[in-house]
């Protein structure tokens, strides 16, 4: 069984309803709350990668040569 919407269709110079298929047009709660969760741990991974020891070295290398670029 599949659900259906309403929606308003102008005809002429007046309107009539036309049902279709329920389109999802966004998520849930739940759905929010997966998402959310993935994004903190990626977060945290990503972190823990920046602030590791060699990307550190590197990164501050990079941003050093940077700086001290001649113009």
């Amino acid at each position: 069984m599949s659900r259906l919407r309403r929606s308003r269709v102008r005809v002429g110079s007046g309107f009539r309803f036309r049902a279709g298929p329920r389109t999802d047009s966004g998520i849930v709660s739940a759905e929010y709350a997966v998402g959310t969760l993935a994004a903190c741990g990626f977060a945290a991974v990503l972190y823990k990668v920046i602030t590791s020891g060699p990307v550190a070295g590197a990164l501050e290398s990079v941003i050093g040569n940077a700086l001290d670029a001649k113009f």
